[in-house]
């Protein structure tokens, strides 16, 4: 049957059934022609090198579930990259076998061009979404802190102007499992331990068809939370994905009687429309993207107004330049910028160099403490919370040394 006719037959069956053939309104193509200006413009100053970087070699190395990417040019400069160990440790095969090959004997400065070919490269879109991007942003960081060192300039200057050289924190929490009573005791404690003067804590039980956990904690913490910090703390919600939307925009009513300052993923991350639909009922600010692997999804949820905080996780949006495209996409749309970050390796360090350039950075960001288990220091930066505020490091790329010792016990890992 030809596709007209099918279509034709399909509304006629539909009508005789007593319904009607439903055409969604989708914004026109044209309204998001600042955010696709916004996509063409370059992140990387490709401008600070004018001689050729040609990359040599890309290690990846092992030290128990620590991972460390390794890359050096021809004439033996260097940059290195801690990964999302929590991550890498299942999907190191992929940076061996599909990544690692693609970036020998590239030039460096090419690198933003080079995350668009590495996509198609072996069919790697295939692996969108965490698999493919924590392996592509463990191997973008050590380009980044290669070119760093090479132009002499922090991170943050590759990819922006320095617009926040010191960020000041949320201290985030996750005591699901426990009542409001007790959950509350904690979330004091690791608050204070900071000095921060914003918090988030979680709501729901996680992707949970609305269920709390335990049964109905939420409701009880929400104003208790505000009770315990009073009206000048600034306080975030996530529920990751726990409710529907009608669930959703229940919880979301009694945030708004407590002045909350955003709720994060009231339903599941790609639940666009429904996404929209508690953005559109709520009051209080909506925040997701964490989960989000898609540039053009982004692209939708700030082009129909789906958020107002926007949230890429730079190791699970595949880097900072990817991520940057997308604070570029809210600011284009007066929408603020507070990525997430995941809790293992350096996340927080690279979480403040990102958040160092991003002109529409939220007032406060994530924070998970800072790990002490790899030996580095800063010339630069105490790498310490003072009063819920940390100095970003201005040495050359990420602005720390790795004690080389340490560094010496990683093996090579080649699948």
């Amino acid at each position: 049957m030809k596709r007209r006719d099918f279509v034709t037959s399909a509304s006629i069956a539909t009508a005789a059934l007593g319904g009607s053939v439903i055409r969604r309104q989708r914004k026109s193509l044209t309204e998001f022609d600042d955010l696709d200006e916004v996509l063409q413009r370059p992140v990387l100053k490709r401008e600070l090198f004018q001689e050729e970087i040609r990359i040599k070699s890309v290690e990846l190395l092992r030290l128990d579930n620590n991972f460390i990417c390794k890359v050096r040019t021809e004439d033996g400069m260097e940059g290195i990259s801690v990964s999302n160990n929590m991550q890498m440790i299942h999907l190191y095969p992929i940076f061996v076998g599909r990544l690692q090959p693609f970036f020998i004997g590239k030039d460096a400065r090419d690198l933003e061009k080079l995350l668009d070919e590495v996509y198609v490269y072996k069919s790697n879109y295939k692996l969108q979404s965490l698999a493919l991007w924590v392996p592509l942003a463990t191997l973008e960081f050590a380009i980044l802190d290669l070119l760093g060192k090479i132009a002499n300039k922090p991170i943050g200057e590759l990819i922006g102007d320095i617009h926040n050289p010191e960020i000041a924190v949320y201290q985030a929490n996750n005591f699901r499992g426990k009542s409001a009573e007790e959950s509350i005791g904690l979330i004091k404690k690791q608050t204070e331990e900071v000095g921060a003067k914003a918090l988030k804590f979680k709501v729901g039980g996680r992707m949970s068809h609305n269920k709390d956990y335990p049964a109905d904690r939420s409701e009880k913490l929400i104003p208790l939370v505000r009770k315990t910090f009073g009206d000048d703390m600034v306080i975030y919600a996530d529920s990751n994905g726990s409710y529907d939307s009608r669930e959703a925009i229940r919880i979301g009513r009694i945030m708004e009687e407590y002045k909350f300052d955003f709720y994060e993923e009231p339903v599941p991350f790609d639940w666009y429309e429904e996404t929209k639909e508690v953005t559109d009922a709520l009051s209080v600010p909506i925040a997701g993207g964490e989960q989000e692997p898609s540039m053009h999804n982004f692209r939708w949820l700030i082009g129909n107004d789906a958020l107002d905080v926007v949230q890429p996780d730079i190791f699970y949006f595949g880097g900072m330049i990817r991520s940057m495209k997308v604070a570029r996409m809210g600011a284009a749309r007066n929408k603020v910028c507070t990525p997430h970050i995941s809790g293992s390796g350096l996340g927080y360090l690279y979480m403040m160099h990102f958040v160092s350039a991003v002109p529409n950075a939220g007032p406060y960001h994530e924070f998970k403490g800072f790990n002490k288990e790899i030996p580095l220091h800063s010339t630069t930066s105490s790498l310490s919370s003072k009063d819920g505020i940390v100095e970003v490091p201005t040495g050359a790329g990420l602005g720390v040394e790795i004690d080389p010792s340490w560094l010496k016990k990683h093996k090579l890992v080649t699948v």
